[in-house]
């Protein structure tokens, strides 16, 4: 997994068995790699709104592709062998005009997962949703609804990455999810760009936590059209981009740190509203950004009388739920399942393509029932 924050790759290892309708999944590790300067600086320059060209696209596929297959490999090593690698890639563009999701586009190649590991690999995780009418995205409402909410706690699921996506159940108990808004991303575009590159991060929320608040700056922020609309929607740093911030912060003249404190005060706002327009009685928060004690506490101050919480306290580390979101989508697909639900992305689609590894791909029967409850085992 490496997300849209593109600062590392965490690979995840998990045994799923599926027994009725109860599908239990036991963690066996976790590992990370960080990606160099040189490799992340160059998935930004392919980012819009900067322009590039199709040669350095395909060195990005292939040379992301042959990292994920070092990274997979690794894994295998430690953990031992699997059925499957699922990696869903380096996404660089989502293409959404008009509230539509219309293509989406992720590096690095499968065949090279493949080659490297010997393992049919499962990729292109998004591309089948949005031809069936989805969005694409987020895909964290499958776990989230299986293993988070329940019917009798008003309860919210929000992952805070370089996008923060959201998933509750509305007053019909039906799962919605969406993309909230910018959790990191606009964070990361204001230090890299001050810093000239030194800094890539509000590491700790240090700055943010230094800085103060620009109300003005706040409400042109919080002026987003896209807040305004319903779910299904998806987004991502094609609308959050370098212009975007450029054209918000126009001619106000404030300090980095001011600006990182009035940007992470953007994403609390946005949580907390949600957390009021879903009348949430609990919030459990994982992601990147639960590392950020200034916007944790900042999202704890806004949400009002919503407690809370993080994955951890339901089995999952923080940063590998993601992972382990991805390894439960591949086995859904695996046995022939959907890994998305009508009611969040807007479409119920079977995920991903598949690429053989060392032998013949062969599928197993899809179960008689679907799963309806996850369990994590220690």
């Amino acid at each position: 997994m490496s997300g849209t924050s593109f600062d590392g790759i965490d690979a995840a290892v998990a045994e799923f068995d599926l027994v009725g309708t109860e599908l239990s999944c036991r963690p066996l590790g976790l590992l990370s790699r960080g990606l160099s300067d040189e490799l992340r600086s160059r998935i930004a320059a392919v980012l819009p709104p900067q322009r590039t060209d199709i040669a350095e696209v395909c060195r990005l596929d292939t040379e992301l592709g042959r990292l994920f297959g070092e990274v997979a490999a690794e894994a295998i090593n430690t953990y031992g062998d699997v059925d499957l690698v699922v990696s869903p890639g380096q996404t660089v563009f989502h293409w959404v005009s008009d509230g539509h999701a219309l293509g989406t586009l992720q590096l690095g190649a499968a065949a090279w997962i493949a080659e490297a590991t010997g393992t049919p690999v499962l990729s292109d995780l998004r591309t089948r949703d949005i031809a069936r009418g989805g969005q694409g995205a987020p895909l964290a409402p499958m776990l989230d609804s299986l293993l988070l909410l329940e019917d009798d706690v008003r309860r919210g699921v929000l992952n805070l990455g370089g996008i923060a996506n959201l998933t509750v159940r509305d007053d019909d108990h039906r799962v919605i999810g969406y993309d909230l808004g910018p959790a990191s991303a606009l964070i990361d575009l204001a230090v890299s760009r001050a810093t000239g590159g030194v800094e890539r991060m509000d590491t700790d929320g240090v700055r943010a936590d230094r800085g103060v608040v620009d109300h003005e700056l706040l409400c042109r922020l919080l002026d987003e059209p896209y807040y305004r609309t319903d779910p299904p929607k998806s987004t991502g740093k094609e609308l959050f981009d370098a212009d975007y911030l450029s054209a918000k912060v126009g001619d106000h003249d404030l300090g980095l740190d001011d600006l990182v404190g009035t940007l992470t005060e953007l994403t609390a706002a946005l949580v907390g509203d949600a957390c009021s327009r879903w009348q949430l009685e609990e919030l459990v928060v994982s992601g990147g950004g639960v590392r950020n004690p200034t916007m944790m506490r900042r999202i704890a101050a806004l949400a009002g009388t919503t407690v809370v919480r993080t994955s951890e306290d339901f089995g999952i580390p923080a940063q590998a739920k993601e992972c382990y979101l991805m390894a439960l989508l591949g086995f859904l697909s695996w046995y022939g399942l959907p890994g998305t639900i009508a009611s969040a992305t807007g479409a119920s689609s079977l995920l991903g393509s598949f690429t053989p590894g060392a032998r013949p791909l062969q599928l197993p029967a899809p179960p008689p029932q679907p799963p309806t409850r996850l369990i994590m085992r220690g």
